[in-house]
């Protein structure tokens, strides 16, 4: 997802923790052999938001994910100092919040949220490097990564979120990282063998690329895609204005006609009403029937093309939340805030009961 306000979650985390076929010809399935889910974006400032947040996908998945796409405590792991409480407090509350007897996928960030460099430290500063996969970056991911998989114990781990971005914003920077988590991740198989490790793309940005050589970037990001453990989307379509069944179609066929691996849908979602946002020249008509469509195609392919598992971002609209936020991030929040299955009041929508169909099977 592009920027998503993480550190306005990062504070309420740490405050709470403180106390190809047509769709008509593939409704849903009478056995579903993917797994259905979504992160922990809360879709309210208080504890009994998140509480609400964690219990209903405790009620409603078989999996879940961990997001953690915001800071990174360099300094600390490069200097083997203690990490900083407030980091510590946010992992640690996710960590205690573990649902049991459901899967769990940890997605963790090296990219800033405009996947264009480094992520931040808690001051706000990157570490000081002349590649990104220079020994101390890398030592220093390796700690990060080997830190949050012993607090978390996931099933599936994203590595890297996004990273096809890095390429198209920071395209010197892209040789450098691919032999960074080339490293990276062989040094997290070889502490923590067994687990499935990926990094994730944006769909969104992959498909019907707007850049200079677009079949040369398809190319390399899907050689990249097919070395991995499982292909990690994120995916919202609405950033490429479809609205029909036969545009995400389309998108979700480019997928497959290139992949050779397991697919898992690590985030997604599709706003349910009109999205305008006149600061940033964003227009784009939503509507609840027009989520259900996506919501239908998506379901209907994960079933068809055996995908691993689906998360969608969030299950209600986060109103309360985005209210909170301070005025220069309201234009950038109002994004992805009206994609829930259940509006800001907690009314369901048609794509609440798409979801339990096939969530019953």
């Amino acid at each position: 997802m592009f920027q998503k306000f993480h550190h306005t979650f990062w504070v309420l985390f740490l405050a709470l923790s403180a106390c190809s076929d047509d769709l008509e010809e593939n409704q849903s399935p009478t056995e579903r052999n993917f797994k259905m889910g979504f992160t922990t974006w809360s879709y309210g400032p208080n504890l009994e938001d998140l509480n609400n947040t964690y219990s209903f996908i405790a009620d409603n998945s078989d999996i879940y994910a961990e997001h953690i796409d915001n800071k990174i405590p360099w300094e600390a792991w490069i200097n083997d100092e203690p990490l900083p409480t407030a980091f510590t407090n946010e992992i640690t509350g996710r960590a205690n919040r573990k649902i049991a007897q459901k899967q769990l996928l940890l997605s963790v960030s090296l990219l800033n949220s405009n996947r264009d460099d480094l992520a931040e430290d808690l001051d706000g500063s990157i570490p000081a490097y002349t590649n990104l996969d220079d020994e101390e970056i890398e030592n220093a991911y390796v700690k990060h990564i080997d830190y949050l998989l012993g607090q978390f114990q996931p099933n599936y781990l994203v590595i890297a979120i996004e990273v096809n971005e890095l390429r198209l914003r920071s395209a010197d920077k892209w040789p450098a990282y691919t032999r960074l988590m080339q490293n990276v991740i062989s040094r997290i198989r070889t502490i923590h063998p067994g687990i499935p490790i990926s990094e994730s793309i944006s769909l969104h940005n992959l498909y019907d690329p707007i850049v200079a050589e677009p079949e040369g970037y398809i190319n390399e990001i899907v050689t990249r895609m097919n070395q991995m453990d499982f292909v990690a989307i994120s995916f919202y379509p609405f950033f490429k204005n479809l609205t029909t069944e036969e545009g995400f179609q389309q998108a979700l066929d480019f997928l497959h006609n290139r992949v050779n691996k397991p697919i898992a849908f690590v985030e997604t979602g599709h706003i349910a009403e009109d999205l305008v946002v006149p600061n940033l020249n964003v227009n784009i008509a939503g509507n609840e029937t027009g989520q259900n469509r996506y919501l239908q195609t998506l379901l209907a392919n994960a079933e068809n093309q055996n995908y691993e598992f689906v998360i969608w971002w969030g299950h209600r609209d986060y109103d309360a939340l985005w209210e909170t936020f301070p005025d220069e991030l309201k234009d950038l929040g109002q994004l992805w805030r009206d994609t829930g299955l259940l509006d800001e009041g907690g009314i369901e929508r048609s794509s609440l009961a798409t979801w339990s169909d096939y969530f019953s099977k």
